[in-house]
């Protein structure tokens, strides 16, 4: 064995043996594994944190056992748990089984068998709260601002609310009076339209917008958080004009994921008390939030004549199914028919 001398800055020379293997490395914790598998598959941050808080649950549940010494029948008594003690909804043990799935396949690589005796919540089949087009419309005049403006852009194009947040300066064309709308609920593309209205207030927006990223630009600030292999393939393109949030924020803040500190979207607080207070103010009784707005926009398209088909791609469902339900709850629907008893009163 051949001693060898290893010299730290202002340490006192140590002497090390040779035939010393190196300590193992501390295993990762569990929850730092589920974020590193989510990561690798690109699922989003809402994804992530809706991930980690079930699972989190599960172990308290369990008495802080690791799920490794578990299996299918407390993953079935945990769902079951939650249907018949918590009452929780169909959809709310739909993301607690998911979950855990996730954990025991991609994190673990344990199959799990067929649930078959787990309790399951009632699914139950709601039809959406939609606006008349007289209360959009007062709802509209209540906003104001920069979170107004996207209040106005999601009723008129259909988006969801992150879709709207996360809209890039690329991805709009005046020019077709085309909005593309990138990796949506199911990481899909898809198009649809620009509200010819809307198209001055939106333009007047990005030169304010423009000028915010010169100043961090000047600043060396100027950064945004790009998708998958972007940031490799083309280092500066976190940079570009092009690849800017429309809506950023006023402030800076830390990326959860990476500790970055940058200029990222507005967060979709400041949209919800945007439209709740909108709703108050025009004296809307109806439970309102900003995906009625989607709701809204698909009913109202529905009922000006426009195609299902040419409804159910600006959505960007893949089942016409889904778009159906709107049908539902459209004037040319039930309340388009005359009831028997206005006949017989006429």
């Amino acid at each position: 064995m051949i001693p060898i001398t290893v010299e730290k800055p202002d340490a006192t020379p140590r002497t090390v043996n040779s035939d010393t293997p190196p300590p193992e490395p501390r295993p990762r914790k569990l929850l730092d594994q589920v974020r590193d598998r989510i990561r690798v598959l690109h699922y989003s941050y809402r994804t992530e944190k809706t991930y980690c808080y079930w699972i989190t649950y599960f172990v308290r549940w369990s008495g802080m056992r690791h799920p490794r010494d578990m299996g299918a029948p407390e993953v079935e008594a945990f769902l079951s748990y939650l249907a018949t003690d918590r009452d929780v909804s169909a959809g709310t043990q739909n993301q607690a089984l998911h979950s855990i799935l996730f954990l025991y396949k991609q994190v673990l690589g344990i199959d799990l068998p067929w649930l078959d005796g787990v309790t399951r919540a009632k699914a139950s089949r709601r039809l959406p709260v939609v606006l008349t087009s007289d209360e959009t419309q007062r709802l509209l005049a209540n906003t104001s601002g920069t979170a107004g403006l996207i209040v106005r852009l999601l009723y008129g194009t259909g988006m969801r609310i992150t879709e709207g947040l996360r809209l890039r300066v690329k991805d709009i064309d005046f020019e077709r009076g085309l909005i593309t709308v990138r990796a949506g609920k199911g990481d899909k593309d898809r198009v649809t339209m620009l509200p010819s209205s809307l198209a001055p207030e939106l333009r007047a927006h990005l030169d304010v917008r423009l000028g915010w990223h010169k100043m961090d630009l000047a600043t060396g600030m100027a950064d945004v958080e790009l998708p998958f292999a972007i940031a490799r393939k083309y280092p500066h393109a976190g940079k570009e004009w092009g690849w800017q949030y429309v809506f950023a924020a006023a402030d800076y803040s830390t990326d959860p994921r990476t500790g970055v500190i940058r200029r990222h979207h507005i967060h979709e607080r400041t949209v919800q008390r945007q439209v709740r207070a909108a709703a108050r103010a025009a004296g809307i009784a109806k439970p309102v939030h900003p995906h009625t707005l989607r709701h809204s926009f698909a009913t109202h398209l529905l009922e000006s004549g426009t195609d299902i088909r040419t409804v159910q791609t600006l959505l960007g469902h893949s089942d016409v199914s889904t778009t159906q339900i709107y049908t539902h709850v459209s004037t040319r629907g039930a309340a388009g028919a005359l009831s028997p008893l206005d006949r017989i009163s006429a």
